[in-house]
Parts: structure tokens; sequence; C-alpha cells
């Protein structure tokens, strides 16, 4: 083999080893992006609204709201997505209140005004802590609540959902597994080895014993709608599918009226008791 051939062989493989170290030990830079500022409240929208503080399990000081509405139908646990915080969800707050379901929006550790940094074991105790709260503290039974969760969400939504009786689990723009995401997002790299993340709704999703709402985008850029089937397949029954259109972050906006009826229906066949208040 000619020299030249060889060295940039050599370089090109420098270079991909090179590549794949960065995308090794940065990837919470890339699973994570959280702003600290919150930059509007409910308040924007005429929402009376009541600034939560609770701990995780391990301490950890974490941050919320609850938006109540007046005549409760139940109440919505929002588990947001891997960008922003609480603050940037206001949209979707004013939809479930139009609906009829007081929200428990609250931010992972290291997003707005929680401690912390956030991880993948901590998000999962972030939100077992927000549901000890809605039980615990504002009297709410298991059959009140509602798990929604949208992207990253999605994947913490549905670990949790695995973990109680809820009486519904909405996902969206949901996935497998981290690896799945990376591989779809990377696939001339090895993910498998390098991905540190499992985010695994799929195994989560085996345990889970209450309805379940998927609903993905056709258009979406960044979570592909096939891993939202796949989800789907693999997740037990009673399951529902919705498809909607328009990109990751707008597509609930650009389907609204789809995206809103929907839900509505899914939540109008549960049969659940009138919710308690404490």
């Amino acid at each position: 083999m000619p020299n030249g051939i060889l060295s940039g062989l050599l370089l090109a493989a420098i270079l991909y080893i090179s590549f794949s170290a960065t995308i090794f030990f940065t990837q919470t830079r890339m699973v994570y992006f959280p702003e600290r500022e919150i930059i509007t409240t409910p308040s924007a929208i005429q929402l009376p609204f009541r600034d939560i503080t609770f701990r995780a399990e391990d301490g950890t000081r974490l941050t919320g709201w609850f938006i109540p509405a007046a005549n409760p139908k139940g109440v919505i646990l929002f588990c947001h997505g891997n960008a922003g915080n609480i603050s940037h969800r206001l949209d979707t707050i004013d939809l479930f209140h139009r609906l009829g379901y007081s929200t428990f929006i609250f931010d992972y550790r290291g997003y707005g005004k929680s401690e912390g940094s956030p991880s993948e074991k901590g998000t999962y105790q972030d939100v077992e802590a927000a549901w000890k709260h809605l039980v615990d503290t504002e009297g709410m039974k298991h059959s009140d609540i509602i798990i929604f969760g949208r992207s990253l969400g999605s994947s913490i939504g549905a670990w949790l959902a695995g973990q109680e009786q809820p009486a519904a689990c909405i996902l969206e723009s949901s996935f497998t597994s981290a690896k799945d995401v990376a591989a779809t997002l990377y696939p001339y790299l090895p993910v498998s080895i390098l991905c540190r993340y499992k985010y695994d709704s799929e195994e989560a999703l085996k345990t889970s014993r209450c309805p379940l709402l998927f609903i993905h985008s056709t258009d979406d850029e960044i979570i592909p709608i096939k891993l939202g089937r796949k989800l789907f397949e693999a997740s037990p029954e009673p399951k529902t599918f919705i498809e909607i259109e328009g990109d990751h972050n707008s597509g609930f906006l650009l389907s609204s009226r789809k995206y809103e009826d929907g839900i509505r229906a899914f939540l109008g066949s549960l049969k659940t008791p009138p919710p308690t208040t404490k």
C-alpha cells in the first residue's frame, strides 16, 4: 500500500478515535441543556399558581409550580424536555388548564431554581420526589395523577409509570432508549460502546399497568417517529398512538387542533373517581 494512502488511513483513524472520545466525554453537555433564568410565570397567561419547593431522596432541593384548575378532573405531572426550564412550557400548561386539569410542573436538578447538576439517576429521583409531593403533600390519590412527558421527559415519565400506578401516562416525542436515539443521530459511531446513558423507556414500560397515549410528529427531526412507533409496539395495552405534523419543538403547536382533540379524547376515555384535595 502506498505511503500516502497509509498515512491518509492513519489520519482518518486518529480523527475517528478522537471524535469518538470527544462524544464519550462530553455526553452530559449533549444530553442536558438547562437554563437557570425563569423568564416568565403562569401569571403571564392569567393562571394562578403556587411556587413549590420539595426535596429528592438524596436531599437535592427542587422547585416547581402547581397550577390549580377550578374544578379539577385530575392533575398532570409534567416532565419537560432536556432544554430550558419550567418557564418555557406555558403553552402546554394553558392547554391542560383548558382541559380541566391541574398541573404540577417541576424542574430537574440543575434546571431553573432547582439545586444540583442533572444526571440520569438524578432525574429519576426528581420525578419520584415530585410524585411523592403530589401524594403526600397535595393529598392526591394515584388515580388522580396523569403523567405527561415530552422528549427526554417522556423517558423520565415512562420510568415513573413503571414504578407507580398513575391513572394514565402520555408520552410525546418518545423513544425506546438513549442508545437508539444516539444510533440515529450518529450512525457511523459505535454508540453501544460510547453511550453512557440508558433512558430505556422500552424496559421501563414493561411494568406499566396504566393506559398509555403516544404522540409523535411524522416530521420530528430529532427523535424519528420510527422510535416512537417501536416503543408503542413494545408497550403493554391499553395504548393509543396519535400522529401529528411539525418539527420536534413545535409540532404540538403546529398541529394544535389535532393534538388537543387527541389528548381530550384520551383523557375523556379514562374512568377515574373525582380527584381528592387536601
